[in-house]
């Protein structure tokens, strides 16, 4: 842990988030129980066993825990975790609503976070409407927000208008470039590529880049409206929301996605609308995390604030390492987890790459 006097306390962060989120967080615990608080919400893909209540407040530590370094992330990870740990981080701001052991490695809270003396505040839809940034990134100016759109909780639905400067989805998608470090994205991965010698080497954001679905990239933008496919929007949400803003020309879907066939997209086309797909959800930590994370900087300028990103990439296994670890891979598969007659004919017919 750091030796420096720790200037503020595990409260004092939550009162700071109370600010910036106007008063949503919770902090009497009664709140969850009595339905007090709108943004104390259930998930639920109706998987027995996997739903998750989001509460907006400290999941886990003490109220009364000096810190002195804190880190925004937007999902909590064994790999948030571990770094958090390596940089003595003594609480973590999450985006994202964390379950026991889903979030942290398989483990319970209690038996993994005080290894590293971190606590862990979730923050989610409390967040969510607050600042106009997404709206900004994607080239318009918000003109309304309702974040419960078709009465349910989370389906956001951003009206606006085009900024100065914006006048077609050619200069949505060059803004999304330059506000995500595109160029340098593509910089890190070509490096990478090389040094790993593995040309087919994939990364998350670069993967799921900016793109036209409907329209031409000299479409004219002017009215948009901005919505999130993952959290419920579908085509009757499309038509009633057509509906109350007529004027709209232009749709966004960011941070999900969805692909040239699907029936939103059919939609646009049908009523020939210009369709962009913006910012894919790996791009949230920018979006919404430092803002975040400078409103906390504001409030509590003596801490140490990190960001927390994580950086996805793919490739084909046999491209995945070198090659100690693809025989360490293929002795303990063939050795221990694949019964001898299927081992000796798959080695036979695919894996003499690896020879």
């Amino acid at each position: 842990m750091s030796t420096n006097k720790a200037p503020y306390i595990v409260s004092n962060l939550l009162d700071a988030l109370n600010v910036i989120t106007k008063g949503r967080m919770v902090t009497d615990w009664n709140q969850i129980t009595s339905g007090s608080n709108p943004y104390v919400v259930m998930k639920s893909s109706n998987i027995p066993g996997k739903n998750v209540i989001e509460i907006p407040g400290l999941i886990f530590g003490n109220m009364d825990k000096p810190i002195t370094k804190v880190g925004v992330a937007m999902t909590l990870t064994e790999s948030v975790i571990e770094l958090a740990s390596a940089l003595e981080i003594e609480l973590l701001v999450v985006h994202h609503p964390v379950a026991d052991a889903a979030n942290s490695g398989g483990v319970p809270f209690a038996h993994y976070l005080p290894l590293y003396n971190i606590d862990v505040i979730e923050i989610h839809e409390a967040f969510h409407g607050l600042h106009p940034g997404i709206a900004f990134m994607h080239g318009h100016q918000k003109l309304h927000t309702d974040i419960n759109f078709g009465g349910i909780p989370g389906n956001v639905l951003h009206t606006g208008i085009v900024l100065e400067g914006i006048h077609t989805a050619s200069d949505i998608i060059s803004r999304l470039d330059l506000y995500t470090d595109r160029e340098i994205e593509e910089g890190l991965l070509a490096f990478e590529q090389s040094v790993r010698e593995n040309p087919d080497l994939k990364e998350t954001t670069l993967a799921n880049p900016p793109k036209l679905l409907s329209g031409q990239m000299d479409s004219k933008v002017n009215n948009i409206l901005h919505f999130f496919p993952h959290t419920g929007f579908t085509v009757n949400h499309l038509t009633q929301a057509l509906d109350l803003y007529p004027d709209t020309d232009t749709l966004i879907a960011s941070i999900s996605r969805v692909r040239k066939n699907h029936p939103l997209v059919k939609e646009a086309e049908k009523r020939g609308l210009t369709f962009i797909i913006g910012n894919p959800h790996s791009v949230e930590i920018l979006e919404n995390g430092i803002p975040l994370a400078y409103g906390i900087q504001l409030l509590l300028p003596e801490l140490e604030v990190y960001m927390l990103r994580e950086r996805v990439t793919a490739s084909l296994l046999t491209s995945s390492g070198q090659p100690e670890i693809h025989q360490y891979g293929l002795d303990m598969a063939s050795q221990y987890l694949v019964p001898q007659g299927k081992r000796e004919r798959a080695l036979n017919q695919k894996l003499t790459v690896l020879n």
